[in-house]
This record gives C-alpha cells, sequence and structure tokens, in this order.
C-alpha cells in the first residue's frame, strides 16, 4: 500500500511533467529513465528510488527537497516532528526526512537521511548546479564522493560545499549513517 507522500510525489511529478510541457518520451529522452518507468511512476504503480527522483529533479531543476516538499499538502511555519514527511527508497533502504517547513520566500532547507551500513546511493548530477549545501554527520560513518573526492565523515564532521556534479553517498558501516543536510539553492 502506498503511502500518503508517495501519492502525493507521483501527482507532483506528473504535474512537472506537464507544466514544462514534456511528453513521456521527452522526459524519458532527457532523464534516462525508460518511458514505462515514468508512466508507472505517475499513475502510482510503483515507488520511486533516490536515483531515479534525483534524475528527474535535475530535469525539472530543483532539489529533491523541493520536490518532496511540493508533494506536501499543507506547509506551515512549525512543523512537529510526527508531520515531517518521511520517504523511504524501496531499493536501499534509504530514509529522507524533511526537518523544516516548505515555504515561500524561505531559501535553506534542512533535510535529515539515514543511509543502512553497506548502503551506496550515486546521483550523476546536481538537481540544481552551484547548489550550497552543508552536510553534517549526526551518527556512524559516510563516504561522500564530491567532484571524484571522497571524504571519509565520522560522527561530528561537517562537510560544505557547492554541488555541480555527480556525487555518491556510501555508508562503510558497521551502522547506519544518520545525517542533516542544509540545502541552500543558488
Amino acid at each position: 500500500m502506498r503511502s500518503d507522500i508517495e501519492s502525493r510525489l507521483a501527482r507532483r511529478l506528473a504535474a512537472l511533467r506537464e507544466e514544462r510541457g514534456l511528453s513521456l518520451d521527452e522526459l524519458a529522452a532527457a532523464s534516462g529513465i525508460s518511458r514505462a518507468t515514468l508512466s508507472r511512476l505517475e499513475r502510482e504503480e510503483t515507488s520511486p528510488t533516490a536515483a531515479l527522483l534525483g534524475k528527474l529533479c535535475a530535469v525539472f531543476g530543483l532539489p529533491m527537497s523541493r520536490l518532496v516538499a511540493e508533494a506536501e499538502a499543507q506547509p506551515g511555519e512549525l512543523l512537529r516532528t510526527a508531520d515531517q514527511p518521511l520517504w523511504q527508497d524501496p531499493d536501499t533502504g534509504f530514509r529522507r526526512r524533511m526537518v523544516s517547513p516548505p515555504a515561500r520566500g524561505y531559501a535553506v532547507e534542512l533535510v535529515e537521511g539515514w543511509l543502512p551500513a553497506g548502503a551506496r546511493i550515486d546521483y550523476e548530477q546536481a538537481p540544481v548546479a552551484g547548489m550550497e549545501q552543508h552536510l553534517w554527520l549526526l551518527e556512524g560513518a559516510l563516504d561522500y564522493t564530491l567532484d571524484g573526492a571522497t571524504h571519509q565523515l565520522q560522527a561530528g564532521d561537517c562537510l560544505r560545499f557547492h554541488l555541480f556534479g555527480a556525487t555518491r553517498f556510501f555508508c562503510p558501516g558497521p551502522t547506519p549513517a544518520r545525517y542533516l543536510i542544509a540545502i541552500c539553492p543558488p
């Protein structure tokens, strides 16, 4: 059974494609995702993975946190823990929680992530070139590859950067990695 956030996310992806006047074939060509997969996503027959959402965000030119925020029904100034949207990647077990409430007029967003030991997520390109991010590792260990350089983060470490190219998140274990990302679009 699909969660409410997954259903809203599927509808938001379909709306973004339509707003940009793209056919499924055009979006498939631009994203590298098959037309069949895109169609199943929009019909809510499958759950998107983090890698797939990353590709779509790159085509639409928006950070994944904004896509998830736009899928939320009613943003507000205060977002209680129980109301923070939580999404899980069905392939890797990666979980993502929108910590800060999405709101117009605010640039910075906070996202909490959990990556299971041994899990890896590759993003082929930045969803928005030049986006500023601060990645603060709260628990565990995380190998974060940025511009071909791997940064081995331990609990408490913070990496600040502008995102332009491909990235990789890898949790070497033995415990999951839990982190907070502050995202500020350019």
